[in-house]
Formats: structure tokens, sequence, C-alpha cells
């Protein structure tokens, strides 16, 4: 059969799950071939090796094939009566494997063994990784216990210990009630049949409940800070898209801007060509208007007679100019309101586009420093909760401490008592005069009896001050990082008031530069005005030419009309922005809306919690007041049974 098995072993996929070679004599050959096929990955996860009789050097040479093994999570090596040299290779074992979760070690005497024990606790110290240990009926005394308590200290994996049916004792088990008070891991430890104390296994289970209600916690706390940092994150995430696309727009709209320039300047340069243009025009008209002006000079002789005529029609013509320049001033002054009116719409149009841009700065920054204080006050409760708990933990243990220090103390009183009561019945029965000589002696004794308990009653009282008066300092110094805490965010509202400042500036000046630019188009107004009226000066002296001035008339005002488009068309564009804006501002609410919901959520978590360390505060002070009336009940029966005994009678009778 175990030539079938190592066969079984080497096929490929053989041995899947669970190798189970219980109740099977192996010799060392069989050993030694496992040993060589368990470095490595190999093909099971859990190996039973029970009552198999194991000797010396095969459980040292499968141990050995062990210690490199990556896939065996379970290990079952019951009943194989495993000595020195096997314990030694299990404390190997336990220092280099890095995969074994489960580890059974029954009826296996390793407690016999104390050299070898105690290396397989030092293998257990330095294990992380191991979660389950059986170790019953392994004969483990005091001795061992305090080893494996040692470990226990600086081991942090290990879930669950079994020590039934051992030899520990009342040592024993004090020394693994000490270790519990650093070993925050051990959920779970059986002590049954070992003749440990009641109180110690109370306060053993005690130990254990503390550490499972810290791994609860412990999770909780974990789960809750990584909903926030994932609520935090997807925070961040939309308000970085929501940033992008605002600065998308506030490009969209420079470059709009830039294009309204450049058509504005090309324009202008269009103007300023027509006007050099109509400038050499006049030039010509006027050396014609000399030619003319010679060849009337010479021709009045011939023309006196039609001067009356030429008066008259010189008349007409002038009522006529008149009133085409009067249509000309009319449709100026009506294209000068059209343009002034244009202006201060698009001057309204860019204040109200500044000052929602403004709001919208104010509204995300306020989102901003406010999702900063959650953070900062979650982080501060978090932080102040956890350090309570711990301290009040701390107490705990100490009041613990000191109770097991009094009743040991008070144990060691009785028992020294009883001793001395039954010697006195003893030498009574002798003789009378030693009787009262002893009689005297044990006064003496209680007497010192009764300063020692004082004494422990004043040390109980001064260690309980030192108690009180760490939780107050400890909340002092709460209160003062709450202060530091309070003070870093005014820092940080401070910075940010000076960033708000800094963004004021920068739009005082984009504003200035606005005003320079309509100071410049003012100036390029004026200086077309100045144009226009040199036009209607030479238009006066032009009466021939009124024909040609009509049509350019015409053509201005098409180019009028041009301008007033593209002006509607810039009044439509600013419409669609004004409609991203309010869109953006019922973002924005929305947005408020769901973090004024998420704040009121955090604070019914914070009232829970605060909730949850009144009852503890209760619970703690309930204890207290438990302790001092059973330690009340404790010194008035003491009393009591001192006065009722042999000795005080003896005593009212002398």
């Amino acid at each position: 059969p175990q030539e079938a098995v190592l066969r079984r072993l080497r096929e490929p996929g053989g041995a899947r799950g669970r190798l189970d070679l219980a109740a099977q004599s192996l010799s060392l050959q069989t050993c030694s071939a496992l040993g060589r096929l368990l470095p490595g990955a190999a093909p099971f996860a859990a190996l039973a090796l029970g009552d198999c009789g194991l000797s010396e050097e095969g459980v040292r040479l499968l141990l050995h094939g062990l210690c490199s093994n990556t896939t065996v999570k379970s290990l079952d090596l019951k009943g194989n009566n495993l000595r020195t040299m096997g314990a030694e290779a299990l404390g190997k074992l336990l220092r280099q494997n890095k995969s074994i979760r489960s580890l059974t070690l029954e009826w296996n005497s390793l407690g016999m063994w104390e050299e070898g024990f105690s290396f397989f606790c030092q293998g257990l110290r330095a294990n992380n990784f191991l979660q389950r240990l059986d170790l019953r009926n392994n004969q483990i005394n005091h001795q061992g216990a305090e080893e494996l308590a040692m470990a226990l200290t600086q081991n942090t994996s290990l879930q669950e210990l079994d020590l039934r049916w051992n030899n520990i004792g009342l040592l024993g088990g004090r020394a693994l009630l000490n270790c519990l008070h650093s070993n925050k891991t051990l959920k779970r430890l059986e002590l049954a049949g070992n003749n440990v104390p009641g109180d110690i296994l109370k306060a053993v289970e005690q130990a254990l409940d503390h550490n499972q209600d810290r791994e609860a916690i412990l999770s909780e706390a974990q789960n809750q800070v990584n909903i926030l940092s994932k609520e935090v994150l997807s925070l961040k995430d939309e308000k970085n898209k929501q940033f992008m696309d605002f600065m998308d727009t506030v490009d969209k709209q420079k470059e709009e801007r830039a294009r309204s320039e450049k058509m504005s300047a090309a324009r202008v340069s269009q103007l300023q060509e027509a006007l050099d243009e109509q400038y050499s025009i006049m030039n010509s008209l006027k050396t014609k208007l000399q030619m003319t002006e010679a060849a009337l000079a010479l021709s009045e002789q011939k023309v006196h007679n039609l001067g009356e005529l030429l008066n008259a029609m010189k008349q007409e013509q002038n009522s006529v100019a008149e009133c085409h320049f009067r249509e000309l001033q009319q449709q100026k002054q009506e294209g000068a309101d059209r343009e002034g009116r244009l202006l201060h719409d698009l001057s309204a149009a860019s204040e109200k586009n500044l000052l929602l841009r403004n709001q919208v700065d104010e509204l995300e920054r306020k989102c901003k420093v406010q999702q900063d204080q959650l953070f900062q006050v979650k982080q501060d409760l978090t932080n102040t909760t956890a350090e309570l708990k711990l301290r009040a933990v701390e107490a705990e243990e100490r009041l613990e401490m000191e109770k097991r220090r009094f009743k040991q103390s008070l144990e060691d009183m009785e028992s020294l008592r009883v001793k001395e009561v039954a010697r006195l019945t003893q030498q009574m029965e002798a003789s009378e005069r030693s009787m009262h000589s002893r009689i005297q002696r044990l006064e003496a004794i209680r007497i010192s009896l009764d300063e020692e308990l004082s004494q422990a009653k004043a040390a109980a009282l001064s260690e309980r001050g030192r108690a009180e008066e760490e939780l107050i300092k400890v909340r002092s110094q709460a209160r003062l990082e709450e202060q530091q805490r309070l003070e870093h965010l005014e820092e940080k509202l401070r910075m940010m008031t000076e960033s708000r400042d800094e963004a004021q500036n920068c739009c005082l000046k984009q504003k200035e530069m606005v005003a320079e630019a309509q100071a410049k188009a003012k100036q390029l107004t004026l200086y077309a005005d100045g144009l226009r009226r040199r036009l209607d000066e030479l238009q006066q002296d032009l009466d021939s030419k009124e024909e040609e001035k009509v049509t350019e008339l015409n053509k201005v005002k098409v180019e009028l009309q041009e301008q007033i488009g593209h002006l509607e068309a810039e009044r439509t564009a600013q419409d669609g922005l004004r409609e991203k804006i309010a869109a953006l501002e019922r973002q924005l609410k929305a947005l408020s809306s769901n973090h004024r919901e998420a704040l009121l959520d955090k604070e019914g978590e914070i009232s829970l919690l605060l909730e949850k360390l009144r009852m503890k505060e209760a619970e703690i002070s309930r204890l207290r007041e438990e302790e001092a009336q059973r330690a009340s009940f404790l010194q008035s029966a003491i009393m009591a049974y001192v006065q009722g005994s042999p000795l005080g009678t003896h005593s009212s009778r002398k």
C-alpha cells in the first residue's frame, strides 16, 4: 500500500485535496521518499499522519521536506510519540515554513522533553503564519506553559490554541494569562483538565473576549475607512471632472474673444483702407474742382446772362443737399445709438459672466473646505475613540491585576492563619503555658497582618488614584491635540483666504485690461467720428457726387447690418453660456444637498459612537463599585472570622 501511495503521488494530478495515511506504520524508506516529494508544490493541501508510529529519523526527514513546501495547509501528527529530535524538527519547520495554517500534535508527550519543547516554542515565536495549534495530552507542565507564553507574546498569527488535559497548573495558567496582555490575536484558548483555578480561567475568557471585540472593532473601522476613502476618491473625481469642464468652457470663451478681437482689428484695418481711398478720391476731386474753377473763370463772361438761372438751381441744390445731410445725420445717430446699446449689453453680459464665475469659485472653495473639515473631524474622532478604548482596556487590565494580587495576598494570609490555628490547637492540648505565650505571638502576627492589609489597601487606593490621574492626563492630551488640530484647520482657512484674495486680484487685473480695451475702442470710435466729420465737410463741397455718396452709404449700412448680425450671434452664444452656468449651479446645489445628507449621516454615527463610549464608562464605574463592595465584604468577613476564631476568644478572656 505504501508503494501504491508513492506511485499515485508521482503521477500528475494525483492525491488532490487530502492525503490520509493515519494508522499506517510507515517505514523509514517511505518517510524518506515522502520527504523527497514534499519540497516545492505538493499535489495536496492536507497531510494526515496520525498514529503511524514514526521513528525519529522518519519524522526528521518528513518535516525537513515540509520546510520548503508551499501547498500543504494542514498537518496532523497526533499519537506518534515524538521526542527531542521530533520537537526540534517541528521548531525548524515552524521557523521556515510559510504555508501551514493548522498543526495537530495530540498525544505526543512533547512536554517531557524540555530542551526539544523549548526549541519548538522558539520556532512558534518566529512563525507568523500558523493559525491553529492542537497540543492536547502532551504532559506540558508549568515550565512548558511559561515557554509557550513567552512565544505567544511575540506571535501575531495564532488564533486557536488547545491545551486540554495537560499539567499546566496555577503557575502555567498565570503565565498564559499574562501573555494575553500583549497578544491581541489569540481568540480561543482551551485549558480544561489542567488544574487551573476558576478565577484564572475566567480572566483568560475575559482577555479572549477582549481580543475578539478588538478584532471586530478593527474590522469595522477598516471597513468604514475603506468606504470613506472610496467616497472621497469619487468626490475628487467628480470635482476634477467639473473643474476640467469649467476650464474647457473658459478656454472656449477666451478663444471666441480672441476671434472677435481679430475680426474687429481686421474690420478697423479695412475701414482705414477705405478712408485712405476716400482721401485719394477727395484729392483728385479737389484738383478737378480747381480746374473747373479756372474754366469757370474763363467762361464767366459767357455765362453772365445765365447767372440768375444758375443761382436758382444752386438754391434748389442746396435745399436738396440739406435734406440729404439731415437724413444722413439721423441715420448716423441711429447707428451710434445701436452701437452704444450693443456695447452696453456686451459689458453687462461680461459683468454677469464674471459674477457667475466668482460665485462658482466660491461654491467650489466652500465645498472643498467642508470636505477637508469632514475628513479631519472623522480622523480626529477615529483616533480619539481608538486611544480611549486602548486606555480603557489598559485601565481594566491594571484593575484586574490589582484584584488578582489582592486575592492572592488574601489567600496566602488565610492559609497562614489556618496553619497557625492548627498548630495552636495541638500545642494547647500539650500545655497551657506554651499556649499563652503562643497566643501572644499570634496576636503580634495578627497585628502585623492587619498592618499588611492596611498597606495593601493603601497601595490599591494609590494605584487607583494613579489610574485616575492617568485618565485625566490622557483626556487633557486629547484636548490639547484637538486644539492643535483646530489651529491647523485655521491655518488652512487662512491660506485659502489668501488664495481667494490672489484670485480676486487676478480678476481685478483682468477687469483693468478690459477697461483699457474699452478705452482703446472709445478712442477708435472718436477717431472714426472725426473722420466722419471730415467726410461730411467734403460731402457739402461735393454736390455733384451725391449719388456716389448714397451708394457708399448703402454699403456702410450693409456692413453695419452684418456687424449687427455678428453681435446677435455673440448674444446667442452668451445665452448658451448662461444656460450652461445655470446647469452648473443646479449641479452644485445637488452636490451640496448630497454633502449635507452625508454630514447628517456621519453626525449620527458619531452620536452612536459617543453613546457606546458612555456605556463603556458606565460599565467601568459599575465594575469599580462592585470591586469596592467585594473588598468591603471580604474585609468584614475576615474581621468576623478573626473575631469568631479561638484566637479571638482567648484574647477576650485574657
